[in-house]
């Protein structure tokens, strides 16, 4: 066996239709397409969601819920977070550039700091917004916890 002689296995490929090449094809005239509506036209593409007429789903249901346009999303950051960042760059103090560079967020994000894990170290940090038990665990090792404004 080598490159030249090389083939699909049987059975795994299909001739493509050729629509609306003649007569003689078999698939002349209407092309597939039957007789008149708009289907039939060139230039037919079906509205999102079309049922044929019948009421759309979309329609069907009724809304519900709600969008608070006062939200503020935070990024989540765990106390283990800041301690591996501080173990891993040598890090007493931990500031929103810091997990930028890290690449836990965006330069626009917002981040609260959660107070999942354990922390040994003591750490400066400033975040956007802070649990109490992530303060309780700062504190705990006289380190600060600094609120930043946005």
């Amino acid at each position: 066996m080598n490159l030249s002689n090389l083939k699909p296995a049987k059975g795994s490929t299909h001739k493509v239709k050729r629509i609306g090449r003649g007569q003689g094809s078999g698939r002349g005239g209407t092309s597939t397409r039957g007789h008149k509506g708009a289907q039939s036209r060139s230039g037919y593409s079906r509205k999102f969601g079309f049922e044929g007429g019948q009421m759309p789903i979309q329609r069907r249901l009724p809304k519900y819920g709600f969008t608070n346009i006062n939200r503020i999303e935070y990024k989540p950051v765990n106390i283990s977070t800041l301690q591996q960042l501080a173990d891993k760059h040598n890090l007493s103090v931990i500031n929103i550039e810091t997990f930028v560079e890290a690449g836990l967020i965006s330069k626009n994000d917002r981040i609260k700091v959660l107070g999942n894990g354990e922390l040994n170290a003591t750490l400066e940090v400033t975040a956007h917004a802070f649990s109490k038990s992530a303060i309780e665990a700062i504190e705990s090792k006289q380190g600060k916890a600094i609120k930043q404004q946005r």
